[in-house]
């Protein structure tokens, strides 16, 4: 919900939120970037002080920058000194974004997946690995989308989270391609899907009829 319109939590909103949510049982507890605002700072500290009882927290951010080592990268650096025991990476799934919007080479996007995945997982951290623009990236080149999952597997990701980023992908598509998705990794498969058009409780119940057992 804190992307939700006219939404703004506090840090302690978000430690409260984050306390009950683990009283529930939730598996895992996305924090926030820490290296976007002082708040996402603060938060992983008070968790360090304080652990979670039940659930797994996660701090969340994006692949490595182009032209730096994962070890250079400050986005990197700010993942693993948050302290929490699970990372979740973004990374992008769809040539077209990786060329238009990061501005580098196929090539270079899976480098970024592989780098950014095998220096958290080395720093003793669980990464659970978010396909970006999964459903519409695999509709465009379905090859390329299943190297930059094969990518982020192979250096050590827990889990591949497909996402449906834009909202706009229909049940049927969502359990046909997590299928496919499962009978290509040996790691458990997630679904996030957006509410676009107002499928994402119907979008993440066909996943997990299809092999899904992560949800977000």
């Amino acid at each position: 919900g804190s992307q939700g319109e006219g939404i703004s939590f506090s840090l302690h909103d978000k430690l409260l939120i984050a306390r009950r949510l683990d009283a529930m049982g939730v598996g895992f507890v996305e924090g926030g970037y820490p290296l976007s605002n002082e708040k996402d700072v603060e938060f992983f500290a008070n968790l360090r002080e304080r652990p979670l009882e039940n659930s797994k927290a996660c701090a969340f951010g994006m692949t490595r920058r182009r032209g730096k080592t994962a070890a250079e990268d400050p986005g990197m650096r700010a993942l693993v000194d948050a302290g929490s025991p699970v990372i979740t990476l973004v990374g992008k799934t769809s040539a077209f974004h990786a060329r238009e919007v990061l501005n580098v080479t196929l090539e270079e996007n899976l480098a970024m997946i592989s780098d950014s995945a095998d220096y958290l997982q080395s720093s003793g951290r669980e990464v659970i690995y978010d396909a970006e623009h999964f459903f519409d990236g695999w509709k465009l080149d379905p090859s390329y989308a299943e190297k930059t999952i094969r990518a982020a597997t192979e250096a050590g990701a827990s889990t591949i989270v497909l996402c449906d980023t834009n909202g706009g992908t229909m049940p049927e598509e969502i359990a046909e391609l997590t299928r496919k998705v499962s009978n290509l990794v040996s790691i458990p498969i997630g679904i996030h899907c957006h509410n676009d058009c107002d499928l994402a409780v119907a979008n993440s119940l066909a996943a997990i009829d299809a092999g899904a057992c992560h949800v977000q």
